[in-house]
């Protein structure tokens, strides 16, 4: 399993509270928020476990939920239904989709 889980994990509760706040404006955004920053871990734990192309498959699409959450969090702060990310929670996206784009590449 790649270290990066864990970091998923951790993206995954840091987005709790944005998106409730989300929520309170835009439920249809919170709603995709949630399914993407949720997808990303479980595509690196079904990933972590496929061979071959199969394995590039889950981290691509991981990576593509990566940026698709924190585009919703853009969306978010563009709308003024949340202030900007905090560095913090920037770097676990960026560490994350680092670490896939890095994967994919190796194929």
């Amino acid at each position: 399993m790649l270290r990066i889980y864990e970091t998923s994990l951790q993206l995954v509760a840091a987005l709790r509270p944005i998106i409730s706040q989300i929520s309170r404006h835009d439920p249809d955004l919170a709603r995709q928020l949630r399914k993407a920053s949720t997808s990303v871990p479980l595509h690196i734990a079904e990933g972590s476990f496929a061979r071959g192309r199969n394995r590039g498959a889950k981290y691509q699409i991981g990576c593509s939920e990566a940026r698709e959450a924190l585009a919703c969090c853009h969306v978010g702060t563009a709308n003024h239904y949340i202030p900007p990310l905090q560095e913090e929670v920037l770097a676990l996206f960026r560490e994350i989709i680092g670490t896939l784009v890095v994967n994919i590449r190796r194929g």
